[in-house]
């Protein structure tokens, strides 16, 4: 079962489940890093703010099961924007990624984020010349970028992007940070509280426990939008999985490492307690299509011991993570028609920035201020074709395995959200459906969305 860096020895806030009905002026679904930055930028401005989280903890979901990096490099992101977006949109992307980054830092004491260079790298020929590619389109949109071949890796690489002056963090206590804020400010926040339905109609949200809370304003910061349908999100979202470890180590690095190469790969240090951990991870695949996914476990492991010189992991765990058909994240009114409910999701690996984004973003337009990025990441933005192709995809999958689930998976159980058959995922003991990505725990709980509802597991 997996088990998280990040999740050990947290200090989290305390909070209650939703217990009556609640009126607020805004309601937010999802406790990780976007809901609670959104929630404390809102509170911050006097609006009556209510989180609604399903987990026991706020910060414990995707945003503790990510790498901790907070930086504007993200991977190979520029040269394939540009193919799709103009030269000032995707500098507007860049700026709207390190603008959130500082703006946020400068509400957080020192202690909770390292300064550090961010590095993308390659190890072979072919990859040599997509970072060649990716340095074009920095210096095409004058990004702090260096071409460099010295890294403190352990290995020779052929080269690498060097951007200066990034960050990395703590995810889960970055997030408790900005949490324990909002309830000054003014927000609440509720735990153990799952959304099972959302009636726009009246402007409000049923919990499991059939208790209401009324919105002006909804934003959906569940990753995966619970509200899939409107803006049809199911076929423009695919979703990834990969998997991360961390294990104790004799020293920390300066930088934090990507690879570019087909088999990528992510590294970074940690000092968790006064321990320094080393964190590797990489693999992926679409989410909830493997049975076996310990061999990405161990494949991992191997590497760790014998490239790095390190003993076994101490933790593992994986990641899942949306992206859109342009690689820019969804952030924005859930479609043009609904000018009350807000999204965010889609952020395809590079969710901690883009978490602070969004809350810029989704404040700014519930209080009626013009963000400089709201255009660029709308959902109701164009792209139609990349949207067909990616929907026609995503349906074909989705039909593969629905009837196929249903020939070669007769006894696994249907996942609650469109009625897919679920798959066991022995690595993480989760049952996974490959359809939008909903996971479940052995005991048929959920997990992650979009599903709302546990399994009906036999006896």
């Amino acid at each position: 079962m997996q088990n998280s860096l990040w999740l050990s020895n947290i200090n989290n806030i305390s909070s209650s489940k939703v217990a009556n009905n609640i009126d607020s002026d805004v309601c937010i679904i999802g406790g990780g890093l976007s809901g609670v930055y959104t929630a404390y930028l809102l509170a911050k401005k006097g609006i009556n703010v209510a989180l609604i989280e399903a987990k026991d903890a706020v910060g414990i979901g995707t945003t503790g099961h990510s790498t901790g990096k907070l930086t504007p490099q993200h991977g190979l992101v520029f040269s394939k924007m540009l193919k799709t977006f103009s030269k000032e949109e995707v500098r507007t992307y860049f700026d709207a990624n390190w603008k959130a980054i500082n703006q946020a830092l400068q509400d957080a004491p020192v202690d909770l984020y390292q300064n550090v260079d961010s590095f993308i790298y390659s190890t072979t020929d072919e990859g040599k010349q997509t970072l060649q590619d990716e340095f074009n389109a920095y210096k095409t949109l004058d990004l702090p970028g260096i071409e460099t071949t010295e890294t403190e890796l352990p290995f020779s690489v052929t080269g690498s992007i060097k951007m200066p002056d990034t960050y990395q963090i703590h995810p889960t206590n970055f997030a408790i940070h900005f949490a324990k804020h909002a309830l000054k400010e003014g927000a609440q926040i509720f735990v153990r509280s799952r959304v099972t339905k959302i009636v726009m109609d009246e402007n409000y949200v049923l919990t499991e426990d059939d208790h209401r809370v009324s919105y002006k304003h909804l934003v959906l910061c569940s990753h995966y939008p619970i509200e899939s349908i409107k803006g049809l999100y199911t076929t423009k979202l695919s979703v990834e999985r990969s998997y991360l470890l961390a294990t104790k180590t004799s020293e920390l690095l300066k930088g934090q490492y990507l690879s570019v190469d087909s088999a990528s790969r992510t590294i970074r240090t940690a000092l968790i307690s006064n321990t320094p951990y080393f964190i590797y991870g990489g693999t992926s695949h679409t989410a909830g299509t493997k049975k076996n996914t310990q061999n990405y476990y161990d494949t991992l492991k191997s590497e760790m011991t014998s490239v790095f010189d390190l003993t076994d992991p101490t933790y593992c765990w994986s990641a899942q993570d949306p992206d859109t058909p342009d690689l820019m994240p969804y952030i924005g009114q859930i479609t043009e028609n609904e000018s009350n409910i807000f999204v965010a999701t889609g952020y395809r690996k590079w969710g901690l920035s883009n978490s602070l984004v969004a809350g810029e973003i989704i404040s700014s337009a519930i209080t009626r201020e013009k963000h400089r990025a709201a255009d660029i990441y709308s959902p109701s933005r164009g792209n139609f074709g990349l949207k067909f192709i990616r929907a026609l995809k995503i349906l074909g999958l989705v039909t593969t395995n629905l009837a196929g689930g249903y020939i070669t998976r007769i006894e696994a159980p249907k996942c609650t959200h469109l009625g897919c058959k679920t798959k066991w995922n022995e690595g993480d003991e989760t049952w996974d459906c490959p359809c939008h990505g909903s996971r479940f725990d052995k005991n048929g709980n959920v997990i992650e969305g979009p599903a709302v509802y546990p399994l009906k597991l036999k006896k």
